[in-house]
């Protein structure tokens, strides 16, 4: 049962990021878009059918919920609480859980996997920690040749900046090791 040590606005004006004393899962990222995404994880589930929510974003000892703009984020934050306190803590999970979770994608030739574990590096060390910090984070899914597909998550989802200067500060920084680069977001 975790609880809620504080309560953080981020850039996207429509999500809040919940700061929990107990982590939810450990390591292992959940992101919903819709309720249809949720309907096997209880308390992505729960949070969707308070209404207004349409993201639901968490790992470790945060989650993001966005909602639609519609919503008094006072009123909102009570309901969203309810089921929060109520979900379980994360139980130790073995490291074929998490590296299941984890998998590069699939279909790569081995240049191209070097060349994504090398962008992967990068984004860890100088993207990912802000966008998390923010209550969002970056998945990677996607490299052909010299595009490479990203998706947004939490509260970078639908925060006007991921699409401009976020993704512009990627691309640029991604051409420090792959100069011929295209980043664009899916």
């Amino acid at each position: 049962m975790p609880k809620i040590a504080e309560i953080e606005g981020t850039p996207n004006p429509n999500a809040l990021k919940f700061v929990l004393k107990e982590p939810l899962t450990w390591g292992i990222k959940r992101s919903y878009d819709n309720p249809e995404e949720a309907k096997d994880d209880a308390l992505a589930a729960a949070l969707f059918d308070i209404g207004h929510v349409t993201n639901v974003f968490y790992i470790d000892h945060w989650l993001t919920v966005t909602q639609d703009g519609g919503a008094d984020w006072q009123e909102l934050t009570r309901k969203i609480a309810e089921p929060l306190r109520s979900a379980p803590a994360a139980n130790a999970q073995t490291a074929t859980t998490v590296a299941a979770a984890t998998t590069a994608i699939a279909d790569l030739s081995p240049e191209d996997q070097q060349r994504l574990d090398m962008i992967n590096a990068l984004l860890d060390e100088h993207i990912r920690p802000y966008l998390q910090g923010d209550g969002g984070d970056l998945y990677v899914i996607g490299l052909e040749g010299n595009r490479l597909a990203v998706h947004y998550q939490g509260a970078c989802g639908s925060c006007p900046s991921s699409i401009s200067g976020t993704l512009q500060g990627i691309e640029n920084l991604v051409k420090s090791i792959e100069p011929d680069i295209e980043v664009f977001a899916v």
